[in-house]
């Protein structure tokens, strides 16, 4: 698999790959959260490209105190080939470079495939409590 930058022509693909992971909710619209991420550390927007097909994706991005993870996805028949971990890895090193000492992400309680994988490449339970509160809203 190829990791690059996200480029705009990559939108459709990267919106039906979320769709096919489950990472799309009604509340979020996946195309103008694409939008808003190109404003901001655009170069952190990754995506994995395998044969010409486009089978990854991660958003990562840092605020000066923490890192986040946003829309890590493997298309579903890619999995167990190491391309989650590789993205992981090209995201980590980009926000070292940047200074970031930690990284945050959030994961559905429900999505024990995801736990399992973040738990295996070292990422912990911190003992918070999430909480949003939406600004803008997409609907």
């Amino acid at each position: 698999m190829h990791i690059r930058r996200y480029q705009s022509e990559d939108e459709q693909a990267v919106v039906s790959l979320w769709e096919r992971c489950a990472l799309t909710r009604s509340w979020n619209d996946p195309r103008r959260d694409i939008a808003r991420k190109l404003t901001v550390q655009s170069e952190l927007f990754l995506v994995g490209v395998l044969d010409g097909t486009l089978v990854a994706s991660v958003m990562a991005g840092y605020e000066g105190h923490r890192g986040w993870i946003n829309y890590l996805a493997v298309s579903p028949s890619c999995r167990g080939r190491g391309f989650g971990r590789a993205l992981m890895d090209r995201a980590e090193e980009g926000l070292l470079a940047m200074g970031c000492p930690k990284i945050n992400l959030q994961v559905r309680t429900t999505n024990t495939e995801a736990l399992a994988f973040y738990k295996s490449i070292g990422f912990v339970v911190d003992e918070t409590v999430s909480m949003g509160k939406r600004l803008i809203p997409d609907d």
